[in-house]
């Protein structure tokens, strides 16, 4: 078996892919005629996004949605990046909510984001 991507159910999926291109630089790997769903051109694994109705055809017992103005839900996307403080203030330039600003522990750099769906992001200096 194999992780071939993980999707997050959003509110808009072209309007979700854009704030992740402004933030992180992630492009559109594709999307749907319809933009119900999308993902990003994240590598082998991708991050793909889905509206709440293709959700709610999957799960008829519902399901928590991720929102940023509700707590967040128990995992986070991790980003590497090259010049952390840079990284951070973009994101927080394209609509990030600020977490954590750039921090060390121990010999590892980081910064907590929360996206404007609600995913909790952390960069990762590299």
């Amino acid at each position: 078996m194999e992780l071939i991507n993980q999707v997050i159910y959003v509110d808009n999926v072209e309007e979700t892919l854009d704030f992740y291109y402004q933030a992180f630089g992630f492009g559109t790997h594709a999307l749907s005629d319809d933009a119900e769903y999308g993902e990003l051109a994240t590598g082998d694994v991708k991050i793909a996004f889905a509206n709440h109705p293709s959700a709610q055809a999957h799960f008829k017992q519902g399901y928590i949605r991720a929102h940023p103005k509700q707590p967040a839900l128990g995992f986070e996307l991790r980003f590497s990046c090259t010049n952390l403080s840079e990284s951070y203030d973009k994101a927080v330039l394209a609509g990030a909510e600020p977490l954590c600003p750039p921090s060390c522990r121990g010999t590892q750099y980081y910064a907590y984001v929360r996206a404007i769906e609600g995913t909790l992001i952390c960069l990762v200096q590299a």
